[in-house]
């Protein structure tokens, strides 16, 4: 084994997993439960709150078990990511550090394409690993080099029209299922109830003609999960992979899908069409709602909620956008307009309930990294120093002039983003089932908490919060919740907190975007700003006067002398009509501070980075709260 080999292989798991039969997909089982961890605590002594807490963690990330990370050359093992989740030093290229603040939960995402040939490629001995093509990636060292075989051997046989097909070296099913089960070996040995949760997950990566329809896979338990993760070999449309998950239901086991880069759609995330381009049917939205229950609002490649190009009323649309997503495999923005965007999505789905009865994209918020160094949630601006993708951003030099293949150019690069989960405990059951009943929010980075209930009549009193949440949940309902048609106009309440570290922006406002579909089926939208810190007065539009900038730019600091570290509030909406239909979210808007490009130039003693912004507002997103006339 070479020095490379051995780099990249030191976690590698000491013994060969016993192989199962090959089976047809159709037929996969359950796989067997990996041993139990030692860790675990019976369920009496894990602490419990009825009103729930906020739980952070990612939900998509790769390890070297992904082989475009593992081409990266600097991306950590699955037990080596969870060990960097719970606050382990780690060192990526050249670069030790660790998490800025431990996480409460984490799932490890690597692509289940080339799942097999990764477990062939990272174990000696073992079925394919003696593959003439598996020994020359082995041996690659050069970054471009490894760039050239990844076009050719995943963007290639991705991102055409066809159906994908597994590469020549693919050892079988056998590979595939034995490089699932290590994940989940890693995934269970790290699983600490009530202190740290591991989610079991994979990603499914299908992007057909190359816009990104990415769905990230999650199961609720371990006990019950299939012995194969499905990558688009194996369904290449999404439609199938909810078929799956609605078959894995009647074995017991019990999954959902996230989607993720709507930004990178080219339109078809939420495409008037399906897959087979015949227009959506009621089958069709059935299966989305129930499977779909949440979508990746920011990451690494990202803000996927508006564009500021396409909702230039919103002053905060220009955040984030990434527009060199662009310049790659036919993305260009301006030709797929709103159509890539959440908002949008958010909007249209009330245009199919009104129709078909059921809403498609009635979808909760979460946010992720998607790094491929293994670096679970280093969404941190000042911690950025190793990037997200080995070889092609992490350097201060490669994140300044260079670009992460096929996707976009360093500048446009950001930490990605972080999930809050609202669950009565740190379990994998509260987690996943806070997921899927859309009771979270997403952060682009600080540890904002967020709080959002919706209720019609007197709203909760917001200066209790035991007594605001209490009645948020006995009067009303939660993020993610359904309110049906009341008397009088719905009120919303809000209440948002900044992120604990010194280095966390104070808050400036807390807004609600209200979407609605107009006569031609298109949705529109309003952003109210309903709370703010200090004692500006809006203008006669509403808009609220901007906080100010304290940002130092010399030296990457700034002050909480403006701001607020809580906000909360009430509002109404007084344009509420009954009859139409209405989605609500919340936007929490953080004080400039600087952006990680910022500190790369002072730290390195380089002029600002041209291009893009010095200082930037983090935020977190809500899910929504939908108003359903009776009519539907």
């Amino acid at each position: 084994m070479n020095t490379e080999r051995l780099k990249l292989a030191t976690c590698t798991l000491t013994f060969l997993l016993a192989l199962s039969a090959c089976q047809k997909h159709e037929e996969s089982s359950p796989a067997p439960m990996p041993a139990a961890n030692a860790e675990s605590a019976p369920a009496s002594e894990i602490p419990s709150n009825p009103l729930k807490e906020a739980y952070f963690g990612e939900q998509h990330l790769h390890t070297r078990y992904s082989l475009d990370a593992f081409l990266g050359g600097e991306a950590l093992s699955p037990d080596e990511a969870y060990k960097f989740a719970q606050g382990a030093e780690v060192e990526v290229s050249g670069v030790k550090f660790t998490i800025d603040q431990p996480l409460d939960w984490a799932a490890v995402t690597d692509h289940a394409e080339y799942l097999g040939e990764m477990y062939s490629t990272l174990n000696d001995g073992v079925l394919g690993s003696d593959n003439p093509q598996v020994i020359e990636l082995r041996g690659i060292t050069d970054y471009k080099e490894r760039e050239e075989w990844f076009q050719k051997y995943v963007i290639s046989a991705n991102r055409g029209g066809g159906k994908p097909a597994h590469p020549p070296f693919w050892a079988g099913p056998e590979t595939s299922k034995s490089g699932w089960k290590q994940v989940l070996e890693a995934t269970e040995a790290n699983y600490k109830p009530g202190k740290f949760t591991t989610l079991p997950a994979y990603e499914w990566s299908g992007a057909p003609k190359g816009g990104n329809l990415h769905r990230n896979v999650f199961f609720r338990d371990i006990k019950h999960v299939p012995d194969q993760a499905m990558g688009f070999a194996e369904f290449n449309r999404e439609t199938e992979l909810w078929q799956w998950l609605a078959q894995l239901e009647t074995q017991g086991i019990t999954g959902m899908a996230i989607p993720h880069n709507s930004n990178a759609s080219k339109g078809m995330m939420f495409d008037a069409n399906m897959p087979d381009g015949k227009p959506l049917t009621p089958e069709y939205v059935k299966l989305r709602n129930k499977y779909e229950r949440a979508i990746e609002m920011m990451q690494i490649k990202g803000n996927s909620e508006v564009h500021r190009s396409f909702w230039a009323a919103d002053e905060f649309a220009d955040f984030e956008n990434a527009d060199s997503l662009g310049t790659y495999s036919g993305r260009d923005l301006n030709a797929f307009g709103r159509k890539n965007w959440v908002r949008y999505g958010l909007g249209k789905g009330l245009d199919y309930q009104q129709k078909m009865g059921v809403n498609p994209y009635q979808y909760g918020i979460v946010g992720g990294t998607d790094s491929h160094n293994g670096t679970m949630s280093n969404v941190a601006e000042d911690n950025f120093m190793a990037g997200s993708h080995g070889g092609a951003d992490g350097s201060v030099q490669s994140r300044r002039d260079s670009e992460v293949g096929g996707w976009l150019k360093g500048p446009d690069l950001n930490p990605g983003a972080i999930t809050g989960v609202w669950a009565p405990q740190n379990t994998r059951e509260a987690i996943y089932d806070g997921i899927y009943n859309r009771e979270s929010f997403a952060t682009s980075g600080p540890r904002i908490k967020v709080r959002f209930f919706g209720q019609f009549g007197a709203a909760a009193p917001i200066n209790d919060y035991k007594t605001m949440v209490e009645q948020g949940y006995s009067k009303g309902v939660p993020m993610g919740g359904t309110l049906k048609a009341g008397s009088g106009m719905p009120t919303f309440t809000v209440w948002a907190s900044k992120g604990p570290r010194d280095v966390d922006g104070n808050l400036d406002r807390i807004q609600i975007i209200k979407s609605w579909v107009g006569a031609d089926g298109e949705p529109q939208d309003h952003v109210y700003d309903v709370v703010w810190s200090g004692d500006r007065k809006p203008d006669a539009k509403g808009k609220v006067p901007a906080v100010g900038n304290t940002v130092d730019l010399k030296t990457a600091t700034f002050t909480n002398s403006i701001g607020a570290p809580e906000l909360k509030g009430t509002w109404t909406d007084a344009a509420f009509d009954a009859s139409q239909g209405a989605v609500y979210y919340v936007r929490v808007i953080q004080i400039p501070t600087p952006r990680w490009s910022t500190y790369d130039a002072i730290r390195s003693k380089l002029p600002l980075q041209g291009g893009v912004a010095s200082a930037v507002q983090e935020r977190a997103w809500s899910s929504p709260i939908w108003y359903t006339p009776s009519s539907n």
